[in-house]
């Protein structure tokens, strides 16, 4: 079946984006993918990397699998809610930038009002779910990180401050503290540590990202670092940030107990992540300006670095 619709356009006359047509064809495939990708399900895929190896320390080994599916499944819902909010909030400056104007709200494959709807369902359901079958504790957290994401990031911060992603990247450091309590109920110092290690890690992720989209931000007015600092000054950042990243992720063996299996990863991944955000200091002391500087390098390594550091805590749980 196709629908066919004739909506009048959202964007700003003179965006790129406004050049698509009006008349769109929608399969109900279509739709589904739509909705789908409202939830940024790459984001959500980095938001599970954090919250399933937590259980495993948490239960010092293997999880209880129904609570950790429960976890992963209404902790996916959560996420999904708090980022089609934010594609409900970010719509008309999703529309202006090159990296996020094939967005579903930018190319008007769903309404704003339904994707409004569709992401207070997906938050009521994942609340409900997680407190029903895991627990209260976890569904509280579950909660707060929408809310945060929505309320505090996306409507205060995001558009205000060159601080938004500092602050703002609480939210995403909340899975590690929902599958900590998913497994024990309660929590403590040490999902505290690792809550650490994915804040410090967010800045300088996110400023090599709008180093390689800083037009974009600009022309949508959104103050990331990059857009109203220094190139040097950015870099000095996120060299900073990634010190105290890999810091804290070694304070995990003394707090948490685990094996020397983790602080010898952690110090390896950590000294190749010290390496390449001091190598585009380097080059900028250099000369090298602009995308020349090559920021997503560093981007898509602290992405390995993430995923890499977080297996290390799921395997090492396994030889306690």
């Amino acid at each position: 079946m196709t629908v066919l619709t004739n909506k009048p356009s959202t964007v700003p006359p003179g965006t790129a984006s406004d050049a698509r047509p009006q008349v769109e064809s929608r399969s109900i495939g279509g739709l589904v993918k739509a909705y789908i990708a409202l939830t940024k399900p790459r984001i959500i895929e980095q938001l599970l990397i954090t919250t399933l190896p937590v259980m495993f320390l948490a239960a010092r080994g293997l999880p209880p699998l129904w609570p950790a599916v429960a976890t992963l499944v209404f902790g996916t819902l959560s996420a999904g809610s708090a980022n089609a909010l934010n594609c409900y909030i970010d719509r008309d400056i999703d529309a202006t930038m090159r990296r996020t104007r094939r967005r579903p709200l930018a190319r008007d494959q769903v309404s704003p009002h339904a994707a409004l709807i569709f992401g207070i369902v997906l938050g009521a359901l994942s609340t409900l779910g997680l407190g029903l079958t895991v627990n209260w504790v976890s569904a509280g957290l579950s909660l707060s990180a929408i809310l945060f994401y929505v309320l505090v990031y996306s409507l205060l911060l995001k558009r205000r401050t060159a601080q938004n992603i500092v602050w703002g990247g609480i939210a995403g450091c909340m899975p590690v503290m929902i599958g900590w309590s998913g497994v024990t109920g309660r929590l403590d110092w040490t999902p505290l540590v690792l809550f650490g290690v994915v804040f410090l890690w967010t800045p300088p992720h996110t400023w090599t990202l709008a180093m390689r989209y800083k037009e974009d931000y600009a022309a949508a007015k959104v103050p990331m670092l990059p857009v109203v600092a220094t190139e040097r000054r950015v870099l000095i950042e996120c060299i900073a940030y990634t010190w105290a990243t890999v810091l804290c992720s070694l304070l995990l063996w003394p707090v948490a107990g685990t094996t020397l299996l983790y602080p010898a990863v952690a110090g390896v991944l950590g000294a190749v992540c010290l390496y390449e955000v001091h190598r585009l200091l380097r080059r900028h002391n250099a000369g090298i300006r602009g995308l020349d500087l090559r920021p997503m390098r560093f981007f898509h390594w602290s992405n390995a670095y993430l995923s890499l550091l977080f297996l290390a805590v799921a395997i090492d749980s396994l030889l306690v």
